[in-house]
């Protein structure tokens, strides 16, 4: 009887012993896991704080540098701002109801259905032009060319005409802020022509731009808002000529910056939760 009352109470012990070591790998596996997430939140967190500290770096700090200035060389015109447009336009004929009127046209306007005496010039003998600063730089890096673009603003200014050609003076004399040819600018003739340059300026670019691939570009609050604008209204103003023709493609990779803005704080987000 106690035999067997020793056997059974050995049984139990082993039974007992195979339980607690059950337990304690259990308990040490359950404290790798534990120590494993510890370090994966201490990694995300300072994760974020890097990528936190990034953007907050990015934002910049110092005033928009034009570079090089911008000349007009046929004219001497010169400015240290952000692009230079020289606007020119020529007193024409133009069709109006059943007569003809006499008007200032930025383009040459065909008179080839006009009646023989109401026949304009086939050109300008100036054309319109525009330069954009391509050196231009915000904390020592660049600036892209469509936050000139999109934020510049055109001004009209009045230029120092003490490099202008001879050539051209003798055609060409003040009024008001630029030049014309007319004799007497009050009585204008056919073909006369008259000039005004105007500069581009921008505007605080703090919340507007945002550092990317090394250069300054806009952000997706910006790029957003443009769109908007030229969307709601014509107060966007429309490049010309050559320029003209990008806007589209202007409009496009704001919409892209736009998504992938978007796409990265989702992204970013997702990584921080």
């Amino acid at each position: 009887m106690r035999a067997r009352a020793g056997r059974a109470r050995r049984e139990g012990q082993v039974r007992h012993r195979a339980r607690r070591a059950g337990a304690a790998r259990e308990g040490a596996g359950g404290m790798r896991l534990m120590r494993a997430a510890f370090a994966l939140s201490c990694f995300c967190a300072l994760a974020a704080g890097v990528a936190f500290a990034q953007v907050e770096a990015e934002e910049p700090i110092g005033i928009p540098q034009s570079g090089a200035g911008l000349r007009d060389r046929d004219f001497g015109v010169v400015t240290r701002q952000f692009g230079l447009d020289r606007q020119v336009e020529m007193y024409q004929w133009r069709a109006s109801g059943d007569g003809y009127t006499q008007v200032w046209n930025a383009a040459p306007i065909d008179s080839r259905g006009f009646a023989p005496d109401r026949a304009n010039p086939p050109k300008l003998p100036i054309e319109s032009r525009r330069w954009w600063a391509s050196e231009a730089t915000l904390d020592g890096h660049p600036i892209d060319a469509s936050v000139l673009q999109t934020l510049g603003q055109w001004r009209v200014f009045r230029p120092n005409f003490s490099r202008l050609p001879a050539n051209l003076a003798a055609s060409f004399q003040p009024e008001g802020d630029g030049l014309g040819s007319a004799e007497n600018p009050l009585e204008p003739r056919v073909g006369d022509l008259r000039i005004h340059w105007r500069e581009l300026q921008l505007p605080p670019l703090e919340g507007k731009v945002e550092l990317r691939d090394g250069r300054w570009r806009l952000s997706s609050s910006a790029a957003q808002a443009a769109l908007s604008a030229a969307n709601a209204s014509n107060a966007v103003e429309l490049p010309e000529n050559q320029d003209r023709a990008l806007l589209p493609w202007l409009l496009g990779g704001a919409t892209v910056v736009v998504i992938a803005g978007l796409i990265w704080r989702r992204v970013r987000r997702r990584r921080e939760a």
